[in-house]
């Protein structure tokens, strides 16, 4: 039988297959997680554990013959099989793992993970290729046309609802017996704090993640704060490259503005990219920061310390600022790990200035332009976010040095405090870490702090804060209006006034913010001065998580204002960014002028 015959005989029962398939694979896929959570999460009888893993492998061996009648009824099969690679060495491994396990009685997986002392990465991969699964159901339902004008969902309530619905499951996972370490578990608010901490990049914390999780609990934190690091590029590329009904208008100008003046048609692959360049990044912090850890850093085992770099790596490029040691950098075996300091400041830094600006300046095919045309200079947004975070970095680290010699770098050398300094500085852009005690830092040194955060990192980046070119734009408009100047211009080129309107609406927006939940502080924990509250606020709507101490004795009141926080200046700014790209019903109009004193 040729290939076209095959073809023929199947082709009547393909769409009930294809029905079929989808149908089972769904429920599988719910079973298969559902187990997962509840082996990991709730069930201690390791008799149980077993069966239910066996479980979960009968269902991974389903996945694999499913993924074969789907190359089967896929017609095309070469092309089939190339535009899913990768799910097809996914399916790979389950199968040699699953032949080697139940024929050979040798567990491929176990024994390679068990070599390196990682035994529990086998239930890792259960993890991974169970939502691997999900992902691919997620995806096809958001293709489907019936699902997507059945549900009617605006953009800027995509963007809300993902955030919500990430910190909805981090929160009820954290609340699960076996992710702390904790007999009674973790109470509802300090559950929902930490869920919305990582969700949102932020590093905020009411416990010690390093002692207070479990292994497993602290495998979902990594996981919301990769998966709360990509959210608002993620969403914004995949609601723009996978819904196939249009894209609006509001999401539209987002894309617009986050890649400055390129086209819809630009982000086609940026997804691809943007997941590509994330992770080899990270991949690369992982084995610098493996090879730089100290011989009086004391680890359980190989896994343990491949663990803590890949944790320590995401979380810095991510710029969440969460680390698995109790005082942070500012642990004794890391205070004087400057290497290591280093390391990570880069990956927060990278992570701060954006993806459209890493992609104008390290992407091979911008590398490969320039390189043919020297003279080709960087985008506008690129210039504006390199030389503004240039600025702020050095403007942070002088003054920190200047302010702190005497006081929290009095024990260090020059170049220590130097060293130290610039970390502290690049810590206010969003990440969170520290290497000094930051409540003994100096009262004008918190406010310089304060200021660096609440302008915080770049467009398009991991990093919260009003944003640097918001900040840019500011300024440029006061210096416009002192001067006496019409437009606003930079490097030979007009801003619209469109765009400073939206840099003081949102300026006005995240003052207003700080300010009411300052009062709210004020009022729910009038037992901290008000210097230690608004730090605590600014932090937390800037995203950044550095705190002075006084996160974890917050009554419940202030952590909900603090959640509150991190989630609004987390999604506020983008929100608001799409609510105002609206247009006017009309604007062929002009009432007669009228003059107000100002000043």
């Amino acid at each position: 039988m040729n290939t076209e015959q095959l073809n023929r005989l199947l082709y009547g029962s393909k769409l009930r297959a294809y029905m079929l398939m989808r149908r089972t694979t769904y429920t599988l896929t719910i079973v298969a997680i559902g187990l997962l959570l509840y082996a990991h999460g709730v069930v201690t009888n390791p008799e149980t554990i077993q069966l239910i893993f066996y479980a979960i492998d009968a269902i991974l061996g389903v996945f694999v013959v499913i993924y074969l009648l789907r190359i089967l009824y896929g017609f095309e099969r070469v092309k089939f099989l190339r535009r899913t690679w990768f799910e097809g060495v996914l399916m790979a491994i389950i199968l040699v793992n699953h032949v080697g396990t139940y024929l050979f009685d040798f567990p491929v997986i176990y024994n390679i993970f068990e070599g390196i002392g990682m035994p529990l990465s086998v239930e890792i991969y259960r993890v991974l290729v169970s939502l691997y699964m999900l992902l691919l159901l997620v995806i096809e339902l958001l293709e489907t046309r019936v699902h997507l004008k059945t549900l009617q969902v605006k953009p800027a309530v995509t963007f809300l609802m993902s955030f919500l619905t990430l910190i909805a499951l981090g929160t009820a996972m954290f609340m699960l017996p076996k992710m702390t370490n904790d007999p009674d578990g973790m109470r509802f608010v300090d559950a929902l704090f930490m869920a919305t901490s990582a969700s949102c990049i932020t590093g905020l914390t009411v416990v010690d993640p390093g002692t207070y999780f479990t292994f497993s609990g602290q495998v979902i934190l990594l996981l919301l704060v990769q998966l709360g690091g990509l959210g608002v590029m993620t969403f914004a590329t995949f609601f723009a490259t996978l819904m196939r009904q249009g894209i609006g208008i509001k999401q539209h100008v987002a894309m617009f503005e986050i890649m400055e003046s390129e086209s819809i048609s630009f982000t086609k692959g940026l997804l691809r990219k943007l997941i590509i360049m994330t992770l080899s990044i990270e991949a690369i912090g992982t084995v610098i920061i493996f090879a730089t850890w100290g011989n009086e850093v004391e680890f359980v085992g190989l896994g343990s310390k491949i663990f803590f770099s890949v944790f320590h790596a995401v979380s810095g490029f991510c710029n969440a600022g969460f680390s698995l040691f109790p005082e942070g950098m500012y642990s004794n075996p890391l205070q004087k790990a400057y290497v290591l300091h280093l390391t990570i400041a880069t990956l927060v830094i990278l992570g701060g200035i954006g993806f459209p600006t890493i992609l104008d300046i390290l992407s091979p095919k911008a590398m490969r332009a320039r390189m043919a045309a020297p003279w080709r200079n960087w985008k506008m947004m690129t210039r504006v976010t390199v030389y503004s975070s240039a600025a702020l970095l050095a403007f942070g680290t002088v003054t920190f040095f200047l302010l702190e010699y005497f006081n929290t770098l009095s024990h260090l050398s020059f170049v220590e405090a130097l060293i130290t300094s610039f970390f502290q500085s690049m810590t206010t852009r969003s990440s969170g870490f520290n290497t000094v005690d930051t409540s003994a830092i100096s009262v004008p040194a918190l406010l310089i702090m304060m200021m660096l955060m609440f302008i915080g990192a770049s467009p398009g980046s991991m990093g919260g804060g009003i944003k640097t070119t918001t900040f840019t734009v500011i300024i440029l408009s006061v210096w416009t209006t002192i001067v006496g100047k019409r437009n606003i211009e930079i490097g030979k080129r007009t801003i619209p006034h469109s765009v400073s309107y939206k840099a003081f609406a949102v300026f006005t927006f995240a003052v207003g913010f700080n300010i009411l939940f300052l009062i709210i502080l004020s009022i729910s924990d009038a037992q901290f001065d008000i210097l230690r509250l608004a730090f605590e606020q600014v932090s937390a709507f800037a995203t950044v998580g550095l705190s002075t101490g006084i996160t974890a004795g917050l009554s419940d009141v202030g952590k909900t204002v603090i959640i509150l926080s991190m989630y609004i200046g987390r999604v506020g700014t983008l929100t608001l960014a799409l609510a105002i790209s609206t247009r006017a019903t009309s604007t062929a109009y002009k009432y007669p002028d009228t003059h107000l004193a100002i000043g």
